[in-house]
């Protein structure tokens, strides 16, 4: 399998997390990236497909033999929340939001990240990279594009938007934002919209 939980639903956690629990724009950004960090170590995917394409080969070996190990244990979550608290503003916090938003990304990895076959499995190696003991696995592991992820990310979605709206920030601002600003403008627009709809139908 290539995949882990779909990066997106990831990202709409970590950064429902962040707009819960940070008072400022750069330690939301801090923790929402946090949230995504532990999958760096899936960037050999890359070259294996570099690789897979000059030598018209099929290999993942970069991909399936670090990802899921260097970063997604105990040590990988310490320096992801390292590296956030030393940029932050309230640094003790953002660590401890950091900790908490790399504990979710390996929840989510550990309940849906399985691939088309029943034993298609993605452990978590918690002492990663320097130890394979304890492996976490799940038997019953749900598929990456199972309908329970798909739920998931859509409920996510809802609510990213709802607090969007609420907020005047969305997650958009992780990446930039004034294009935070255009796209809650027109989250606005369109909730303007269907108010008039609604209400003109109630009338």
């Amino acid at each position: 399998m290539l995949e882990s939980m779909a990066p997106i639903t990831h990202l709409l956690a970590s950064w429902i997390v962040a707009a819960k629990t940070t008072d400022n724009p750069r330690d939301c950004r801090l923790v929402t990236l946090a949230g995504l960090a532990a999958d760096l170590d899936g960037l050999g995917l890359f070259y294996d497909v570099a690789h897979n394409a000059l030598t018209h080969g099929e290999s993942f070996r970069y991909y399936q033999t670090y990802h899921h190990f260097l970063l997604h244990g105990l040590a990988g979550g310490l320096a992801i929340a390292l590296v956030a608290a030393a940029l932050a503003r309230r640094r003790g916090r953002v660590w401890l939001l950091a900790l908490l938003v790399f504990h979710l990304h390996l929840l989510c990895d550990w309940l849906g990240s399985r691939g088309p076959s029943p034993q298609d499995l993605w452990p978590i190696y918690y002492f990663g990279p320097f130890a394979n003991d304890p492996m976490w696995i799940w038997r019953g592991q749900w598929p990456l594009d199972g309908w329970q992820n798909r739920l998931i990310s859509v409920f996510l979605l809802v609510w990213s938007f709802r607090l969007a709206l609420v907020r005047g920030e969305s997650v958009v601002g992780v990446f930039n934002r004034r294009a935070d600003a255009v796209f809650v403008g027109v989250l606005r627009k369109w909730q303007t919209g269907l108010t008039a709809k609604f209400n003109s139908s109630q009338s």
